[in-house]
């Protein structure tokens, strides 16, 4: 059965991670443990397909982590001015929205990209480095190696991070073969990523609390004392940072 073959796929994936990933998972835990002890902050842009918002304000979760994002829109729609149009809008508003932002030197940003090709994530690392800011790319190697990069210098997103993280996904992403399709389907990127996510948490929380600093964490919100649990966690956090 379809779903029996998802679940393998799955399982493919999160043994790959188990079994070649965890000295990258480790370097980035470094990275973000390094931020928090010194006045840092770990923030978090897309991961594709709203997957960053399972890391963000999570029960159990490290209330260090920040969300990212930049955008701005304007109001061009008359054919004049798109006869004037800069190819490379959207390039400068990554620069602008990092320029403007509270990135500084020592953060740690983690980004994603499945196909590693796209223009926006590798600028994005780019425009940080230049920034002193650390980051983590997630993405899929099997993938990227076989696109071409969308982006002017002809990196992709493993060629211009700090750390890489392999989420295992195959070429394509899709993963299981359907009866009646010419092609195979099913992604599991998304599985892959939000399990690399919270290995690279946990792993930051444990490191934390080895060094005599454990880190804020959530909890839900849910519980009889869980709005309470929450604003003592963010009182805790605004006063420590980490």
């Amino acid at each position: 059965m379809i779903p029996h073959q998802y679940l393998a796929a799955v399982r493919a994936v999160l043994t790959h991670l188990e079994n070649t990933q965890l000295p990258a998972l480790d370097r980035a835990a470094d990275l973000c443990v390094q931020a928090l002890q010194n006045n840092g902050v770990i923030y978090c842009w897309e991961i594709g397909h709203g997957i960053q918002g399972d890391f963000i304000h999570r029960a159990g979760g490290l209330a260090a982590v920040q969300h990212f994002h930049c955008r701005l829109d304007l109001a061009d729609k008359s054919p004049a001015v798109h006869a004037r149009a800069n190819p490379d809008r959207d390039l400068e508003t990554i620069r602008f929205g990092v320029s403007t932002s509270t990135l500084r030197a020592g953060d740690v940003l983690l980004l994603g990209s499945v196909s590693g090709k796209n223009r926006a994530p590798v600028e994005l690392a780019l425009a940080c480095r230049a920034r002193g800011v650390k980051t983590v790319g997630l993405t899929s190697l099997a993938y990227t190696r076989q696109v071409e990069s969308l982006h002017p210098t002809g990196k992709k997103l493993c060629d211009v991070v700090d750390v890489v993280i392999d989420n295992g996904a195959p070429y394509g992403d899709a993963a299981v073969e359907i009866p009646g399709y010419t092609h195979k389907l099913l992604p599991v990127s998304g599985v892959s990523c939000a399990v690399a996510g919270h290995m690279l948490w946990g792993r930051v929380l444990e490191k934390m609390a080895a060094t005599g600093t454990p880190a804020t964490v959530f909890q839900s919100v849910n519980r009889p004392t869980g709005i309470a649990d929450l604003k003592a966690a963010e009182k805790q956090y605004n006063e420590r940072g980490y």
